[in-house]
């Protein structure tokens, strides 16, 4: 985990359902994205360094979805909570489009709704799945490649 942040919470983000569950979210018609949600120590690691991880860490160039991941709940966004944090954001964006088009979408924060316990921790919990192995993985020993500095140890 990168040093600084605090609790990473599985869930489903911009939309309005409450208390959806992943069968829902998954049929692409509830309006939400798989998400997680970040409590971090700012002054540890900031909310720009955050978002330096994210680019570099996932496909921004991907509609509707990520990897084999397909649908609009897999939709890759940043979901902004003030000015600040949507400035930072939607500068990011632009500096990332020098290299390409981007996809990934800047939106306002609305609601999250943590997943079921079982979608909690789930990499973690399930290293040796199928999905872990080759596709969070990956992403897992990017983040571990490009910011060693930045690891809790």
């Amino acid at each position: 985990m990168i040093k600084g942040v605090e609790k990473v919470t599985s869930g489903y983000a911009g939309g309005e359902m409450p208390s959806p569950t992943y069968e829902e979210v998954s049929t692409g018609d509830t309006g939400l994205k798989e998400a997680i949600q970040l409590a971090f120590d700012p002054q540890i690691v900031s909310y720009q360094e955050l978002l330096d991880i994210f680019w570099k860490t996932h496909d921004p160039t991907q509609q509707d979805g990520q990897g084999a991941d397909i649908g609009s709940q897999y939709q890759a966004a940043i979901f902004y909570h003030n000015e600040t944090q949507k400035e930072l954001a939607e500068k990011s964006k632009k500096d990332m489009e020098k290299e390409g088009t981007v996809a990934t979408t800047i939106t306002p924060f609305q609601n999250f709704y943590p997943a079921e316990e079982h979608h909690q921790k789930y990499f973690e919990k399930n290293p040796h799945a199928p999905y872990c192995r080759v596709v969070i993985a990956p992403k897992v020993e990017k983040v571990e490649k490009l910011f060693p500095e930045k690891l809790k140890k």
